[in-house]
């Protein structure tokens, strides 16, 4: 993936989405985040969690889309429990931008 330093996590992507279950589609996702550990008033462990992974995990499919290159990356996520579940993180790099940004997980 290019410019893995540089990824872009929005704060709304983890509380409003993510950690967040009362979401209409990011709820069944919430309750698995939440189990290890990942809290939304501290959603930067998360943040910074799939930053690294998506730093260190491997791109597993590249797909063009209408506005750029999405990544799928798999592999463990360090949990705030100790425990590392296997997840994957979608980034898309949008046409004219430098950096990735998260999608989904």
């Amino acid at each position: 993936m290019p410019n893995p330093s540089h990824l872009v996590v929005d704060r709304e992507k983890i509380v409003g989405y993510l950690l967040n279950e009362r979401h209409r589609y990011g709820a069944g996702k919430a309750r698995f985040f939440l189990q290890f550990g990942f809290r939304a008033e501290q959603w930067e462990k998360l943040a910074e969690g799939l930053r690294q992974h998506g730093q260190c995990c491997a791109v597993a499919a590249v797909e063009r889309t209408a506005f750029g290159f999405r990544y799928e990356v798999e592999g463990p996520l360090p949990g705030p429990d100790g425990r590392a579940p296997c997840v994957r993180s979608v980034w898309q790099l949008d046409h004219g931008q430098f950096a990735p940004r998260l999608i989904t997980a």
